[in-house]
């Protein structure tokens, strides 16, 4: 379509969130974009995108872009760099690559990436590169797996109801998710709900979020106690006779077993572990199990600790107590995640016709144990000597900071990181790469909050030197002798080869709308037809080992986990670090309309007025908080938005932002959770205390 500002084409976000929304992008010329909306016609957007996105030109067009290959000529950190061509640094990258793969062997070189772009080709095709050079293969933990872990143990299958049922319900429950902030789309949904039905949102968190604050009713818990909270709700629904007995019989493999540990976890159990009211879970109960519409939207946040994934379970509990699962607008949803549905078939995109099963798999969220030869991490192999970062910026996000910077600072490491801007991460590299933005190259997106496929082409230029990740990959395939197919077509080949290999006729399947959806039918989306496990019955009794290798550590029932990180003399309160507004993880901390919305002075721990009276803190002051791992030093404001042992510090900010230039995750320790890894992100211990303005202890 063309207005006199311009042509608006359909793209589609890259980012990491389950909005993965339809966008109608403004090209102004061939080398500059104006605003982004959402795509109206598309369902799930409807139109509504994140501020953020919104204004993305800003992101794009920043002056701080990398636009030629750099060569670190200082120490690693330093951020000293020269300017090299192309040729010399794909180069020295393989050189490096081929170098390790002769001393070590291939799984010496460790390809890492990471969701700063969601795409079936830039991102993925990483996948591809690793198979056919035989390097080491990546255990992709770091924000997903313990959420994914809690919902196939119950469900079986990553999806649910359909997200845009939510406008069908009469109670919608949002549970550790903030998608005023995350997800805005949700809200379209939500409002639309509300206005229709009159339905009632409850929100169950940490802290007030604004999500809480539009809220009919908030339910405001400690850290890492969600689970009791289900299970006391679980207690009421089968005590006061709303739970569908036909359902759990039918349906699920609830028996007598589950029901007598259910009959344990009674509210007046739950108060003191959540911080709630004994009523209140009473009343929210029966509220549930009172409303046949209920939608509960499960999210990330509150999975996030050590017992994240059986608090999954147990939340995904409640519609097969109640049988919502049968009702439109009913049952729950958590992500799509589902392959075989996708219409996408990546087999040649993703190289997985050159899988050798037998190279060592290391855990994305253990990089600072791997490059610091942790040999659990390691896996007894070869120490890691190279590596090629995309779309990560591990220096910052990655737990255990320090620990991460001393890997990175390794002198026999080699480190090449392809970037858009010069990041933590880059500032250690050897070669620094500049990358595309998604306006600048081809790719397709498989969304993970909602049903359909997303199309974003190439719209504008690429500036400078910048090129793709597929690109780059490409291009040092080439030096390395590798011959799989993938690394010899273009992103634009490959996503028509996906297309036809899931029988939907090519690219054009989807180019001409910019998406496809893929729901299911109410009755497979709802389950009707069977869960997706071997008896086709929701689990209350989960099969643990079929989910990940530390099964041990988890509940043969549905149960609360007390296994976490609890307050103790030395450390007498939690520390969360939920999502900023106007970043997502460490990117749009650069732009300044992000960081200004987020105050601009940087960043601030949340502390109870009851807290900070016991620890002699003002409003504004400078305090250290710390553990075993480290410390960081920051302001805070008094926010009674969370239960008094609680800290709240939003957004990933750079660690330069920090008083003592550290950042958030020197706190988080990188500790698998159980059952199949992940970060505990919200599972942190602290201590806090005041500082003077030298810096000193109070």
């Amino acid at each position: 379509m063309e207005t006199d500002r311009g042509v608006v084409k359909i793209s589609a976000c890259p980012h990491d969130c389950p909005s993965g929304c339809s966008l109608e992008v403004t090209v102004l010329d061939g080398e500059r974009i104006g605003r982004i909306s959402g795509a109206k016609q598309q369902s799930y957007t409807s139109g509504v995108i994140c501020a953020k996105v919104a204004r993305y030109a800003e992101r794009v067009h920043h002056p701080d872009r990398l636009l030629r290959p750099l060569r670190r000529v200082g120490v690693k950190g330093e951020g000293r760099f020269e300017p090299v061509s192309w040729q010399t640094a794909l180069d020295e990258i393989a050189e490096a690559f081929a170098r390790a793969t002769d001393r070590h062997g291939p799984e010496a070189v460790w390809p890492y990436h990471s969701g700063g772009t969601m795409g079936l080709v830039q991102r993925y095709g990483m996948d591809g590169f690793r198979h056919a050079l035989g390097y080491s293969r990546q255990h992709s933990s770091i924000c997903m797996t313990p959420a994914e872990s809690g919902w196939r143990a119950g469900v079986g299958a990553l999806r649910g109801s359909d997200p845009r049922e939510m406008v069908d319900a009469d109670l919608i429950i949002v549970w550790g998710a903030n998608p005023v902030s995350t997800q805005v789309n949700v809200m379209t949904h939500v409002t639309q709900a509300r206005r229709s039905r009159g339905a009632k949102l409850a929100v169950v968190d940490v802290y007030r979020t604004p999500t809480v604050e539009q809220a009919d009713i908030a339910l405001i818990i400690n850290p890492g106690t969600d689970g009791a909270l289900a299970l006391a709700i679980m207690h009421v629904l089968l005590r006061d006779g709303f739970a569908d007995r036909d359902y759990l019989a039918h349906y699920t493999d609830f028996d007598a077993q589950v029901e007598c540990l259910i009959a344990t976890r009674p509210p007046a159990w739950a108060a003191p572990i959540t911080g709630l009211d004994e009523q209140a879970i009473v009343d929210f109960a029966h509220l549930y199990g009172r409303t046949r519409r209920s939608f509960l939207r499960a999210g990330f946040g509150f999975t996030r600790t050590r017992n994240g994934s059986a608090a999954m379970h147990a939340v995904s509990c409640l519609p097969a107590v109640t049988g919502s699962w049968k009702e439109r607008g009913g049952g729950a949803y958590f992500v799509t995640w589902d392959r075989p549905a996708w219409g996408f078939d990546a087999m040649l995109a993703h190289g997985l016709d050159c899988v050798d099963p037998n190279v060592r798999i290391l855990d994305q969220s253990r990089i600072g144990a791997v490059l610091t030869g942790e040999p659990d991490a390691i896996k007894g192999g070869p120490p890691v000597t190279a590596m090629l970062i995309q779309n990560a910026n591990s220096a910052e996000v990655a737990p255990d900071t320090a620990r991460v910077l001393r890997g990175l600072s390794r002198d026999d490491l080699f480190l090449a990181v392809h970037e858009q801007f010069m990041t933590s991460t880059a500032r250690y590299a050897d070669i620094v790469l500049p990358a595309t933005t998604f306006l600048e190259h081809d790719d397709v997106y498989a969304a993970y909050g909602h049903t359909h496929l997303t199309y974003g082409p190439k719209l504008i230029a690429a500036p400078g030197e910048t090129r793709s990740n597929h690109d780059v990959r490409c291009a040092l395939a080439r030096r390395l002798g590798a011959t799989h197919p993938s690394l010899t077509m273009t992103a634009q080949e490959l996503i028509d080869d996906g297309f036809r290999r899931a029988g939907l006729g090519g690219i054009d399947a989807i180019a001409e709308t910019g998406w496809i959806d893929r729901a299911r039918s109410f009755e497979q989306s709802h389950f009707l037809d069977g869960f997706e496990q071997p008896d086709r019955r929701f689990h209350f009794k989960p099969d643990w080992a079929a989910v990940g290798p530390y099964a041990a550590a988890m509940p043969r029932v549905v149960d609360w986990m007390d296994d976490y990180e609890r307050p103790d003399d030395e450390h007498p309160l939690k520390l969360v670090t939920p999502p900023a507004r106007h970043f997502l993880n460490s990117t749009f901390t650069e732009t300044a309309t992000s960081l200004a919305k987020e105050g601009g002075s940087g960043p601030r721990v949340r502390v109870h007025s009851q807290t900070a009276t016991r620890h002699r803190v003002s409003d504004g002051a400078v305090v250290r908080v710390g553990n075993r791992r480290g410390s960081i030093v920051l302001h805070a404001s008094i926010d009674d938005g969370a239960l008094p042992g609680t800290l709240v510090v939003e957004g990933i900010w750079p660690s330069a932002s920090f008083i003592d230039g550290k950042g958030i995750n020197v706190l988080v320790c990188e500790a698998p959770v159980p059952p199949n890894g992940g970060v505990g992100f919200h599972d942190t211990a602290v201590w806090l205390e005041p500082l003077d303005r030298a810096g000193d202890r109070v």
